[in-house]
């Protein structure tokens, strides 16, 4: 696999998934950072045409990994995994607090036999307990900064540990950028009354930070357009020193080592697919009755209704200009809620999950899901549990 990295030339616009109405006072989201087919599809821009022979189906059958943060230092920064906690002062400021924490502590899932004057008046979900502080702490307890040093998340925190230097952390490096829309009338200085005005959300990278990527291509520098509004990124390949402090820490990350019973604790390093039942996405799959707890945050939205309007089958001789616009219909694109990475698994015993992605049950799903494998969502690394936990 090859590593590339991607520096924004402008702002980057990805706009969230659910059905958007514009009008006075409307607002679109975004997601940040974007989804890896979002990425990967940028990147498949700088490969010649697929066409449909035989001959380039080994250009079609690429593989990708990431998008990951890359500083200016060359540092490589992932999400910070959820079961993580900060323990401060008294009396801190939540949004000034940075790193004056005065210990990292991880959560554990409840000990219901142990506890169980404490947790007898609660009922979990299919059996699964919460994920909590085992002892009392002194101070407040908050969460850490969302991304941590690769360094630190694969020789503290896989080993099961908890010491972590005071720069293991960092805020989200990017700023956002309010971006307003105004459709004015033909020959008229007013807005228009439906679809008029709204705004939305950009996003701006702090200077030197870019993405990193890997892709199974060998490509050539150049400009993609990334995310809407044709907004353009250049693409670098990254030079690897061999045994360099890099390569090691992106090693793992393409070839993650299996799970063993002394590395039960699985993290979710690129967004994952989980069903629970029919139509029903959960934050982990309703099989897994080993799995003994779980820490996460709010799901990613993608997917929905598209911009693009499809033509339907043509039944008549009609031109495409003598079709009227009302022969066309909404491109309808499922929309999926993918767990966040950095959601951290813990399991009692094996087996144990290959890959955070559901069982295809027809040969439509068969065919998605191999491409989400082909781009690595759901990708799980394997780590020890906490020390003070076994």
């Amino acid at each position: 696999m090859h590593w590339y990295t991607l520096i924004p030339l402008d702002v980057l616009l990805f706009r969230e998934a659910k059905p958007f109405n514009p009008g006075d006072g409307s607002w679109a989201k975004g997601l940040f950072p974007p989804m890896p087919i979002t990425v990967f599809q940028a990147m498949r821009s700088l490969l010649p045409d697929y066409g449909d022979g035989e001959k380039d189906l080994s250009h079609r059958d690429l593989d990708f990994l990431g998008p990951f943060l890359l500083d200016e230092q060359g540092t490589l920064w992932l999400p910070t995994p959820k079961d993580l906690v900060c323990i401060y002062p008294e009396g801190h400021n939540r949004k000034l607090s940075g790193n004056d924490w005065t210990a990292v502590k991880r959560l554990v899932p409840v000990d219901q036999n142990q506890n169980h004057a404490a947790w007898s008046g609660l009922v979990f979900p299919a059996g699964l307990a919460p994920m909590v502080l085992d002892q009392p702490v002194e101070g407040e307890v908050g969460e850490p900064d969302p991304w941590i040093r690769a360094t630190a998340l694969l020789e503290i925190y896989l080993e099961g540990q908890t010491n972590f230097p005071k720069n293991a952390f960092h805020k989200n490096p990017w700023s956002p950028q309010i971006l307003p829309h105004i459709d004015i009338q033909d020959s008229q200085r007013q807005v228009k009354d439906a679809d008029g005005y709204f705004t939305e959300v950009a996003i701006r990278l702090h200077g030197g930070w870019r993405f990193v990527v890997g892709m199974s291509a060998n490509l050539t520098q150049g400009a993609v357009r990334l995310g809407g509004e044709g907004h353009r990124a250049i693409v670098q390949r990254l030079l690897l020193e061999p045994n360099s402090a890099l390569e090691k820490q992106l090693q793992p990350l393409q070839n993650p080592p299996a799970a063993t019973a002394e590395r039960p604790c699985g993290y979710l390093l690129t967004p994952g697919l989980a069903q629970a039942g029919e139509a029903l996405y959960s934050a982990y799959p309703s099989d897994w009755e080993n799995l003994v707890g779980c820490a996460t945050d709010k799901q990613l939205l993608w997917g929905g209704i598209s911009a693009i309007r499809r033509k339907p089958p043509r039944l008549d001789n009609r031109s495409d200009i003598e079709r009227p616009r009302q022969d066309k219909t909404f491109a309808l694109l499922p929309q999926r809620a993918f767990v966040p990475p950095g959601t951290v698994y813990r399991f009692s015993d094996g087996p144990y999950p290959g890959r955070m992605l559901p069982a295809p049950r027809s040969e439509l799903e068969h065919k998605w899901l191999t491409t989400f494998g082909k781009l690595n969502y759901g990708t799980l690394l394997w780590g020890a549990q906490a020390k003070d936990y076994e």
